[in-house]
């Protein structure tokens, strides 16, 4: 069939306007919202199954978000009904071919869960399903950080392990000012603009806002000694060894290169999973180095203990109700669906840490949701725990002495209310 002069354009500048939302999907992201008010459409069906993958389509998983707003599309023989966190959101419209698709909004800054009903049955569905605030996505006018090509360590201090690391420096740097400071364990997760984490748009937008201090990030990955993974031995270990690899080791070569501040009120450490026990154990060992922590589903259970020998993360709750108390600052994130397996119950241990931390009068939160061993809660909320964290930071001052919320202070102890059968 042959195509006008007209035609050919209109289908070439498609073509292009297609390619460029394929490859750069924050463009055209809000025009799928937009289309989807015909969901036969062609146009419709193209934005799905550029943002969607079949498989998940055809399992009930699939859905796109942008902020607050989100599309779901499936595949069922009968019109489903969409619960989203165990609340009825409505019925699917027909698309044609068995094929259903809603529109609907889900809260920004934090995590989701969502399933169908389909003839009385429950079908598909997925846990952890972020929805990301507006701090978490590129935005016009504000200056980009520049991230440092991926560098490689050989450590002394865990004899011959080799560590990947990355560094990320702020537009706003400026030599001539010492900067603030913040680690991420796992840090290559971090290093996608716009993957999963968004931590770097987060950071870029905070501080163009002086929401946050400028500061430089450093993403550092677990190690290898040989083909030994260490990640657990680094991570999920109660000692100051892993302290002292970051200070003595990793932070001297950022220093060499970077203006960075060394007092422990400038710097905070982060980190998942065991990552999140790991920047706990950070501070609680060198308060005087890291005195904010951020965990997200912290595994603050028995990885690594062997009793008489090595202490693993579950003597925390404990270790804080007794010890002498820590400087610290600390935001832990935890969903009721996480992890319960041989090791211990990740979601009563952060219910623990989070009870000892207010029963010793230390500065915390606990960001409670339904998600389970994810990262989806921690980044859709990251630019509010990262001003939590940061917050009432003066620049002029190397020291701070942490007090508990006066908010906090007045609520009662966490308590396990209902069971889940």
């Amino acid at each position: 069939m042959r195509h006008s002069f007209a035609e050919v354009l209109v289908l070439s500048v498609m073509r292009i306007l297609w390619l460029l939302c394929a490859a750069l999907p924050g463009l055209c992201a809000d025009s799928i919202f937009e289309l989807a008010k015909k969901p036969a459409s062609a146009e419709f069906r193209a934005a799905v199954e550029r943002l969607m993958k079949p498989e998940d389509i055809a399992a009930g998983r699939a859905v796109y978000g942008e902020g607050a707003n989100f599309v779901w599309v499936t595949e069922a023989d009968a019109q489903p009904e969409l619960f989203i966190d165990d609340v009825a959101s409505g019925k699917l419209n027909s698309a044609g071919t068995k094929r259903w698709v809603h529109v609907g909004r889900m809260t920004p800054g934090t995590s989701h869960e969502f399933h169908y009903v389909v003839n009385g049955k429950v079908w598909g569905g997925r846990n952890d399903v972020p929805a990301y605030l507006p701090e978490s996505y590129e935005q016009a006018g504000v200056p980009k950080g520049k991230l440092s090509e991926k560098l490689v360590h050989t450590s002394r201090i865990y004899d011959g392990m080799t560590s990947d690391y990355w560094i990320y420096v702020p537009a706003q740097y400026d030599a001539a000012k010492p900067a603030a400071l913040m680690v991420w364990q796992d840090g290559a997760g971090h290093t996608d603009r716009n993957g999963s984490m968004r931590t770097l748009n987060a950071i870029d937008n905070l501080i163009h806002q002086k929401r946050i201090p400028v500061m430089i990030l450093v993403f550092i990955s677990p190690g290898m000694k040989g083909s030994q993974r260490m990640r657990s031995i680094q991570y999920d270990t109660v000692s100051d060894t892993y302290a002292r690899f970051l200070r003595d080791e990793i932070l001297a070569e950022v220093q060499a290169k970077y203006n960075i501040r060394k007092d422990g009120y400038s710097r905070a450490i982060a980190g998942s999973s065991s990552g999140g026990i790991c920047a706990f154990n950070v501070a609680w060992f060198q308060p005087d180095q890291f005195s904010r922590v951020l965990s997200r589903v912290g595994s603050f259970t028995s990885i690594q203990w062997k009793p008489g020998v090595i202490d693993g993360g579950n003597v925390y709750p404990f270790k804080i109700r007794k010890e002498p108390k820590r400087n610290i600052r600390v935001w832990l994130q935890d969903g009721y669906q996480d992890l319960e397996n041989n090791h211990g119950s990740w979601p009563l241990q952060n219910i623990q840490m989070a009870n000892s931390l207010k029963m010793r009068d230390y500065d915390f939160h606990l960001s409670w949701g339904n998600g389970s061993h994810s990262g989806s809660h921690g980044s859709a909320e990251y630019p509010v725990a990262m001003e939590w964290l940061w917050r009432d930071y003066d620049a002029a001052k190397t020291e701070q002495t942490y007090t508990q919320e006066p908010g906090e202070k007045e609520k009662p102890m966490f308590r396990v209310m209902k069971l889940n059968r």
